[in-house]
């Protein structure tokens, strides 16, 4: 009579590093597939400087520390890295942005700290904070407007030679908005050919795309729903509340779908190092993104907040952590706070 065991604990295959990082990847697809349609080229010519710059740092900081190089290049965790940095970057920005901002994702954002599971803050969020506070005019003045295309040749030329057709590029949806509140109401503002009336479709359709790819996520297990539902949860509610009155706030479908909420919702709060662990967690984090996000969106000068208030959490993830321990087996409840 054959024993069947149908009670925990079960053992289960560990799953690789490389296998987490391949799938986001994977899933990074089809908003990196939406930017080149409806924005440029300049994405995927972003994407290929930062993965090739990315790679070399990272086997030249392993051989200067004497690691071995191709277990961990093959990990696929910089390539993630560089992934993130690309879809956050102007597509029109000049290429010398891209190579500082993922030298310092990779040296000063990782092997600073340690390496592999070590850093504090995200990599990628760290350098894009660091080239917006640095370089503001290339960072802000680069971005592409809707239905314009622009050819790869001319993609590369702006990218490489300096070359930008003031034609091109324009203000993201959430900069023109809160800079047009003070002269103009919201009906003024959604008759911009920005917004055709509501919101600009291109900007919908990535959004989308990188909702797909973060359910993928989920769908795999890769992440749980904690941390990008309470993330979007938090800014909608905020967004619905002082958003009624459009005329003053931003409303609640530009702060979700006109921005990089649901990017930053699925692939750049969810970094497993950097964030908080537990499920209560997790809440927790996610509920201060969205919280940090709608702040700085609203009162803040950067209209796209999703850098900072990630790293800003990242500050307090230990903090988190401390307070929200789940409880252990053989106890009736969780540890709490400092004995």
């Amino acid at each position: 009579m054959p024993l069947i065991t149908l009670s925990s604990p079960h053992s289960a295959k560990p799953t690789k590093i490389s296998t987490v990082m391949g799938t986001v990847l994977l899933c990074m697809i089809p908003g990196f597939i939406a930017l080149t349609v409806f924005f440029s080229y300049g994405y995927l010519i972003n994407l290929a400087l930062a993965v090739v710059t990315a790679l070399l740092l990272e086997a030249g900081s392993l051989a200067l520390r004497k690691r071995p190089i191709k277990f961990f290049i093959t990990d696929l965790s910089v390539v993630v890295t560089a992934a993130l940095l690309a879809a956050s970057l102007p597509p029109f920005a000049p290429w010398w942005i891209t190579v500082v901002g993922t030298a310092t994702a990779v040296l000063f954002g990782k092997h600073i700290f340690g390496g592999m599971g070590q850093n504090p803050f995200n990599p990628a969020m760290l350098a894009y904070a660091l080239l917006l506070v640095s370089f503001p005019v290339q960072m802000t003045t680069n971005w592409p407007v809707v239905d314009v295309y622009v050819s790869i040749g001319d993609t590369l030329r702006a990218i490489f030679a300096g070359n930008v057709v003031d034609g091109w590029v324009g203000a993201t949806p959430l900069d023109y908005y809160k800079l047009n509140l003070a002269t103009q109401t919201a009906d003024e503002i959604l008759a911009s050919s920005l917004f055709n009336g509501w919101l600009p479709a291109g900007w919908v359709w990535v959004s989308l795309a990188w909702l797909a790819g973060g359910l993928v996520l989920i769908w795999r297990r890769i992440i749980t729903w904690h941390l990008p539902v309470s993330m979007i949860a938090t800014l909608a509610l905020l967004s619905l509340v002082f958003g009624i009155d459009s005329d003053s706030f931003t409303p609640a479908s530009i702060h979700l779908l006109a921005g990089a909420t649901m990017l930053g919702a699925f692939f750049i709060i969810t970094d497993p190092v950097s964030c908080a662990t537990s499920n209560r967690g997790k809440l927790v984090f996610g509920a201060g993104v969205g919280v940090l996000t709608y702040v700085i969106r609203t009162w803040g000068n950067y209209p796209d907040a999703i850098a900072f208030a990630t790293l800003l959490m990242n500050f307090a993830a230990p903090f988190i952590d401390h307070y929200t321990k789940p409880r252990t087996y053989g106890h009736t409840k969780a540890h709490k706070g400092h004995k």
